[in-house]
């Protein structure tokens, strides 16, 4: 059938599956090492989603109209066997792309290979900085950029391309990289992609004035190695696509913060243990695991996901400017960028 749509006739066409909201990393836009320390309490294993109830699950959603999954975390890579359950999702008939973004720290060669075979299509990368220094200042645990760069030559090596490579750009910690990054990136196939730091969750310490506009890092690139705008590959992109005039590939930038793209967001989000939730800032979720676990059909847990979609009107980002208090939302480490 056609994709449902909400209320502002945006359809349901993307979904985001969480596998695990533990991660190795403490990256300060997302998990503070300081608040997120040894003793903070994950989610025991029994309360995570099956891989058979999350395939149950893709498989409702994609008879709604998604075609495009794509496995977070958290980390993703710490879930065990990660490698089933790729493959129970690329056997479902209509999932036309099946992605994960990783920070790549525990992505071997061998690893990407399996992932590969069992029927991944492509791999996004987080990597914040080329200087080392800043890089293990900003993942909080000492990984080097060495072993980031390294993963990406394994994704490329195993077919896992194009390799898209986020950038979280944060005034005064990494904006300084944004034209070594670009510099390193070019003419390599990959497509790096500058995010602006985010007001995701309540943890993250996030203000205003630490947000670098996207229009900012067009500029300074262009005044390098002028870019031209491309047109989105399809509907409900979030990137921004500028082409190098020189032939060296291209760039995406991710501008939430000062160009909102809510009147085209298609996403729902599924976390690791089974609240679906329709914004990345959204404050509460709609509990699926209890239908999965009580006893419901494929179909009554299809109208559920209906009616939550259908009366949709979240527009964080673009209502942002109205919020005169902090809002609580869920912490991006649950439910993936």
């Amino acid at each position: 059938m056609a994709s449902v749509t909400d209320v502002w006739d945006r359809p349901l066409t993307d979904l985001r599956i969480s596998v695990t909201d533990r991660c190795n990393f403490r990256c300060v836009y997302c998990m503070p090492k300081e608040l997120f320390g040894p003793s903070f309490a994950f989610l025991p294993r029994q309360e995570l989603l099956t891989f058979e109830e999350i395939e149950r699950l893709a498989r409702i959603f994609q008879t709604l109209g998604v075609r495009k999954i794509r496995l977070t975390g958290g980390e993703p890579l710490l879930r065990q066997e990660l490698e089933r359950l790729v493959e129970r999702l690329a056997a479902i008939p209509g999932i036309e792309d099946l992605a994960m973004t990783t920070n790549g720290s525990l992505l071997s060669l061998e690893r990407a290979r399996r992932l590969k075979s069992a029927g991944l299509k492509r791999l996004t990368i987080s990597l914040d900085s080329l200087n080392d220094e800043t890089f293990r200042a900003m993942n909080e645990v000492n990984v080097p950029v060495s072993r980031v760069l390294d993963a990406i030559g394994h994704a490329e090596a195993a077919g896992l391309t194009p390799v898209k490579v986020n950038m979280v750009v944060k005034r005064g910690v990494n904006d300084q990289d944004i034209l070594p990054m670009a510099h390193h990136f070019r003419f390599t196939g990959h497509i790096l992609r500058f995010i602006e730091f985010m007001d995701v969750g309540t943890t993250n310490g996030w203000r205003m004035d630490e947000v670098v506009p996207g229009s900012e890092i067009v500029a300074k690139i262009n005044a390098a190695w002028p870019l031209d705008p491309v047109a989105p590959e399809r509907p409900g992109d979030v990137a921004q696509r500028y082409r190098y005039r020189d032939g060296a590939g291209e760039i995406g930038i991710i501008a939430s913060v000062t160009a909102p793209f809510c009147r085209h967001c298609s996403r729902a989000r599924l976390s690791p243990e089974g609240q679906l939730y329709l914004c990345l800032f959204a404050s509460q979720g709609y509990d699926l695991r209890r239908l999965l676990r009580g006893g419901a059909t494929d179909e009554e847990i299809r109208d559920a996901v209906i009616a939550q979609w259908t009366g949709r009107r979240v527009r964080y980002s673009d209502e942002r400017h109205q919020h005169t208090a902090p809002q609580p939302k869920v912490e991006m480490f649950r439910i993936g960028g």
